[in-house]
């Protein structure tokens, strides 16, 4: 690993080797999102919640590079599609790993889908992102999804996640965010497969706090190196809490129960 990209992932990764990352791009494909009318706020109350990294727009790192810069940042440089059009995953890399580096970024995360309709065109992109990331020592998170949003059939499946997993690895990106499936066995199972380190995402907004924060305590004793989570915090009527409580999981070894006495 070049000096570089040691740098910029020691940005991501505490020295326990785990990171708390909040997902904030979604305006670029769903636009205004409740919560999140202006970025200004809540990126402020995640930090202040102890977050490590946000994942971010190009429009949010130009316009909000101040509030942003107490953490680390991942740039989302797919895309060029919106909940507007079709279903299937139509994007592209709109931006490359110069333009991150421009604006200061640590990584860049882009999709990876295999099995859905596109999926050529998809992993190829994701492969030239890599390449550009090798030249420009710069670490790449991938999202892989087993058929992408929509999933269907045996998608979610633990062996199926397994292996997109994989292949996600070996395409060369130095992080993955994916879905925890199955339970804490399973998990294991997909994590101990991949060679390299694995984050897991939140999905859908949900009004249960007791589960996203048991899915994440699952996760992290399956050997996840922490979460890439947005609506779930952000989206949360305490965002600054419920930070510290993924934080606790995560870095401090908290239980469930734990964590839920710091969103009271």
């Amino acid at each position: 690993m070049s000096q570089d990209k040691t740098r910029r992932m020691r940005r991501i990764f505490r020295e326990d080797g785990k990171a708390v990352i909040i997902a904030m791009e979604h305006g670029a494909f769903f636009g205004v999102q409740p919560g999140f009318e202006n970025p200004a706020e809540p990126i402020k109350k995640v930090i202040a919640g102890g977050a490590d990294v946000i994942m971010a727009t190009v429009g949010m790192a130009k316009n909000f590079a101040e509030e942003l810069a107490p953490a680390g940042l991942i740039l989302r440089v797919d895309g060029g599609v919106s909940r507007l059009g079709s279903r299937a995953w139509r994007g592209s890399l709109v931006y490359n790993a110069e333009t991150a580096l421009k604006l200061g970024a640590d990584g860049v995360v882009a999709m990876g889908f295999p099995g859905t309709e596109n999926e050529n065109q998809n992993l190829k992109y994701l492969a030239e992102l890599n390449e550009q990331c090798m030249n420009w020592g710069l670490p790449l998170m991938a999202e892989m999804l087993p058929r992408g949003f929509e999933g269907g059939d045996d998608a979610r499946e633990p062996e199926t996640m397994r292996n997109v997993i994989r292949i996600g690895a070996d395409l060369g990106v130095d992080l993955i965010k994916t879905q925890y499936v199955g339970d804490v066995d399973s998990f294991r199972k997909t994590v101990e497969s991949c060679f390299v380190p694995i984050v897991v995402l939140g999905g859908s907004k949900v009004k249960d706090d007791t589960a996203v924060l048991q899915m994440i305590y699952d996760s992290i004793q399956a050997g996840c190196r922490g979460v890439a989570m947005g609506r779930n915090i952000w989206g949360h009527k305490n965002p600054t809490k419920m930070t510290q409580a993924i934080v606790a999981i995560v870095h401090d070894d908290a239980t469930v129960a734990d964590a839920e006495k710091l969103l009271k």
